[in-house]
């Protein structure tokens, strides 16, 4: 059989739990939700950072953001691998193009065709008379909010002009196999998205938040500086949120037309049928969760796990969730496995082909997942962050926006461990978080100092410490001794095999 056809399709800034197929109280996503039936979806993926540059680079490269190296969005000329997907594709024969957002260290050189679009829209002389006005008005919402439904129609919308470029690309390959990454710069901010969806799930109908605004008290001060600055630039932040709610889903329904417009596409051409298609998104949002919009401090759900599916050629169907533990730096291997190419040098996530293809696998692999927060340094505090209450805040752009990724809100090092339904936050100065999901789904008790959880921290902190010694950087390779690597870049195989190596003691009188 030729390898298959392979996309991509991913959304910025899309939280997991905003779908029916989760139990959401507004159905977001049918058209998703059925394709995720179709085939392997999991309720337990993550990114490998709460940003968009760092968290793409590592689906691309298979490489966690401490290993790549760009570990905030404006480093991309830092980004350090071997071969990244790419690469891959085009020494595997496909032909290569992005439509839409790019964002990370990708550049047109690279591939075949290249059809950019991101939070103000397109750029160049081809648009149309009314994707030029309709990416002026982007432009000047300055990823703010819209109170009223774009005066543009779906039509100029990024996610219809990015499936509409894919599909005219489509066709003049007249048949030749294909790499495609289908990138929404949607549901991201700016909030703004045209009828009938901005009037498709109305304010005041919408289903309550998880953890309210007052629940902020019990989160730390990059939260409650991040909650300021935006109130700083907005003066009616709060009231801003049911809007931004409903737009937010609106959008999520207009992506999910479009997906369904291309599938379509593809199955009218007789290409679905080998096609694999992955879908994910590179972060979450709040989404009005802790009475907040965007992203910026720690690692709370909402802003770490993310949507993730897979259906094709090979893939099996799951009416439910896969219970493993995956992550975005595992998109890479798996494809490359997917069309038999072995991993590259450097790759750090694993293969989830046998997952995908019902054979079996070591469980314990996929038992937990890892991830990864902050530039270095010193945390922030309030005494380095200043007074702006009669000024402009610190890094502020001109104009009604504020930058929710700051000094404040990245620094220090956080990272991050998920097993089951506990989870673990742990920083550079020894300040831990433990949270019990199933009983606390918001993170609002901290459980990591109280007594009667020593058991699990203890086994938290040292699977922790695990995935963070398993994902130091082994590039360059040395060129004196063979490094060991599982084909798959599984590690729970050889764990007993290494417990019983420590085990064996040397005969008396030989040398070792």
């Amino acid at each position: 059989m030729r390898d298959p056809n392979i996309v991509i399709i991913m959304t910025d800034q899309h939280q997991a739990a905003a779908c029916a197929r989760e139990g959401f109280g507004l159905d977001t996503t049918p058209f998703l939700d059925h394709l995720a039936h179709q085939g392997v979806w999991f309720n337990r993926a993550y990114t490998t950072a709460p940003m968009c540059m760092p968290a793409r680079i590592s689906m691309l490269t298979g490489r966690f953001p401490s290993a790549h190296r760009v570990r905030v969005n404006h480093h991309k000329q830092y980004a350090l691998y071997e071969r990244d997907l790419i690469d891959v594709c085009c020494e595997r024969g496909y032909a290569t193009a992005l439509m839409g957002k790019n964002h990370s260290h990708l550049c047109p050189d690279r591939l075949d065709h290249w059809f950019e679009l991101s939070h103000e829209g397109g750029s160049g002389p081809a648009r149309t008379p009314g994707e030029k006005a309709m990416d002026a008005w982007l432009t000047e919402l300055r990823h703010g909010v819209a109170l009223t439904p774009s005066p543009f129609p779906a039509e100029c919308q990024c996610p219809y002009r990015a499936v509409s470029d894919a599909q005219e690309w489509i066709r003049s390959l007249k048949g030749s196999r294909f790499f495609l990454w289908l990138s929404f710069p949607e549901p991201h901010s700016p909030y703004q998205v045209s009828e009938p969806y901005f009037s498709m799930f109305p304010p005041d109908d919408l289903p309550p938040v998880l953890a309210g605004g007052d629940t902020l008290e019990k989160k730390s001060f990059k939260w409650q500086w991040t909650k300021r600055l935006g109130a700083h630039v907005y003066p009616d932040y709060q009231d801003l949120l049911p809007r931004v709610r409903a737009s937010y889903y609106g959008m999520l329904r207009l992506i999910d037309d479009q997906v369904r417009r291309f599938v379509a596409f593809l199955q009218a051409e007789g290409l679905w049928e080998n096609t694999l298609l992955l879908f994910a998104a590179d972060h979450g949002d709040f989404v009005g969760e802790y009475g907040m919009m965007r992203k910026g401090p720690e690692m709370p759900e909402v802003l770490v796990r993310i949507p993730l599916f897979v259906v094709g050629p090979g893939v099996r169907s799951l009416d439910i969730p896969h219970p493993a533990h995956v992550s975005l730096v595992d998109v890479f291997p798996t494809l490359c496995e997917a069309i038999g190419v072995p991993l590259p040098a450097g790759v750090q996530g694993r293969s989830l082909w046998p997952l995908l293809t019902g054979r079996s696998y070591p469980q314990e692999e996929f038992a937990d997942v890892y991830v990864e927060q902050g530039f270095g340094g010193l945390h922030h505090t309030k005494e380095d962050c200043g007074d702006w209450d009669n000024g402009p805040a610190p890094g502020l752009k001109p104009g009604p926006t504020f930058d929710c990724l700051n000094s404040c809100t990245q620094s220090g090092t956080l990272r991050m461990l998920r097993s089951g339904d506990w989870k673990l936050t742990f920083d550079m100065q020894g300040h831990g978080e433990l949270y019990d999901l199933a009983r606390d789904p918001s993170e609002l008790e901290n459980l990591y100092d109280q007594s009667g959880y020593e058991d699990v921290r203890h086994r938290m902190v040292t699977g922790l410490l695990m995935r963070v010694l398993q994902a130091q950087d082994p590039l360059p390779l040395p060129t004196k001794y063979e490094m060991k690597m599982d084909p798959r870049n599984y590690w729970a195989p050889y764990r007993r095999e290494a417990q019983n190596a420590h085990r064996i003691s040397p005969k008396p009188g030989k040398a070792f």
